[in-house]
Parts: C-alpha cells; sequence; structure tokens
C-alpha cells in the first residue's frame, strides 16, 4: 500500500476506489468481449476486424493492469473474483450470440462508448485532487477514444462496401 498515494489523493477515497474498481471490471470484461469476438468473427473484413479486436483486447487488460496497480497504491483491493466482474461493471458484457463482424462491432462500438463516459468520470473526478490517477485515467481516456473511432471506421467502411457492392 502506498502510503504518500492514499495521503496526497484529495480525494473521497472510498469512492475513488469504487469507481476505479468499477473500471477495472469493465477492462477485464473488455477484454473477454474483444478477445471472444476476434475467434468467432465472421462476415466481410472478418481478418482485420478479428486483428483490430485483438490489439483493442491487449490493451484493456493493460488498462485492468494499471488499474490494479493504483487501486493497491490508494489501499485497496481489486476485485478478486472473476464472477464479480459483472456485478461491479456499469458497462456490460455483452455475449457475442451472433458472431456477424457488424454486430460485433455495433457490440463493442456501445461499450468503447460506455469506457469514454467512465474515464472522463473519472478524470473529472481526479483534476487537481490526484494527479497520478488523473495520470492514468486520461491516458485510457485517449486509447478508449481510438478506440471507438477505429471501430466506427470499421462500420462505415464494411456499411459503404455493402451499399456499393453489386
Amino acid at each position: 500500500m502506498g502510503e504518500m498515494a492514499q495521503k496526497i489523493a484529495k480525494n473521497d477515497t472510498i469512492e475513488l476506489l469504487n469507481i476505479l474498481n468499477m473500471a477495472f471490471a469493465e477492462e477485464w470484461l473488455a477484454y473477454y468481449q474483444y478477445w471472444l469476438g476476434a475467434q468467432l468473427a465472421v462476415g466481410p473484413m472478418r481478418p482485420s476486424v478479428a486483428d483490430e479486436f485483438i490489439e483493442h483486447a491487449n490493451e484493456e487488460l493493460k488498462h485492468a493492469q494499471m488499474l490494479c496497480n493504483r487501486i493497491i497504491q490508494l489501499g485497496g483491493t481489486p476485485v478478486l473474483n472473476p464472477d464479480e466482474w459483472s456485478h461491479a461493471a456499469s458497462c456490460k458484457y455483452d455475449e457475442p450470440k451472433d458472431p456477424y463482424v457488424m454486430k460485433l462491432l455495433e457490440q463493442n462500438l456501445t461499450a468503447e462508448r460506455c469506457a469514454v463516459a467512465r474515464y472522463q468520470k473519472i478524470c473529472e473526478m481526479t483534476f487537481g485532487k490526484d494527479y497520478e490517477t488523473f495520470r492514468i485515467s486520461e491516458k485510457i481516456l485517449k486509447e478508449e477514444l481510438e478506440h471507438e473511432q477505429e471501430i466506427g471506421d470499421f462500420i462505415d467502411d464494411i456499411q459503404h462496401t455493402l451499399q456499393h457492392k453489386g
């Protein structure tokens, strides 16, 4: 536990740890949603979409690691049981019952938009009060915005291709 990390954070530590644990659980769910989607994807641009999903999955895993480290520094405990991730998360896991790439992309777009809102809230909560948590959440927010853009671009590209086919 980081004694100084706790002293210099000028937030309600319990509230901050709750939201960081929520984000931590969401990152694990996002990791799995991307990873599984990459395995199951079928349809147009499948190899490119699957590669993008694997890249995003790996970044979500890194986000979980960063959050875990910060939760521990602040004297908290990350969600210990994977069974609890869906209970702790507000951004929900959307199982890929339909493996068509457009459906998977739409599910992940919804998840990314939820993640963007989560990290925007953490940034607002910690700005000028907890520089380290702000720095971490700002970095993750930047990457989540990139994910949203990349997924949106895939959706646009596939829609354009399908409209102009034939």
